[in-house]
């Protein structure tokens, strides 16, 4: 019997390591825990403009952290990339 054993790509040392702001890294231990983030939730939970919120969100899909779900602009979550969550 084989057993893998995954280590989490998320933790909060391993995230400051890869260039995100204190933000994107507080909104992606966010997601681990929520199972997803709006536009409005991050804005509310970091106190930031919507511009903020957009940019740095933005980011985190760009860096393949994070995707989207949804149509429109009021139905959009982001969520983490599965094939981000473990690595061997």
């Amino acid at each position: 019997m084989a057993v893998d054993f995954y280590k989490d790509r998320f933790t909060e040392e391993n995230l400051k390591k890869s260039g995100l702001n204190e933000r994107q890294i507080k909104a992606v231990i966010y997601v681990k825990e929520k199972r997803k983030i709006t536009n409005r939730d991050y804005q509310k939970e970091f106190s930031v403009s919507r511009q903020t919120a957009t940019r740095d969100l933005t980011e985190l899909v760009e860096k393949k952290l994070f995707k989207l779900q949804g149509t429109g602009k009021r139905d959009i979550s982001y969520l983490l990339r599965a094939e981000q969550m473990r690595h061997k």
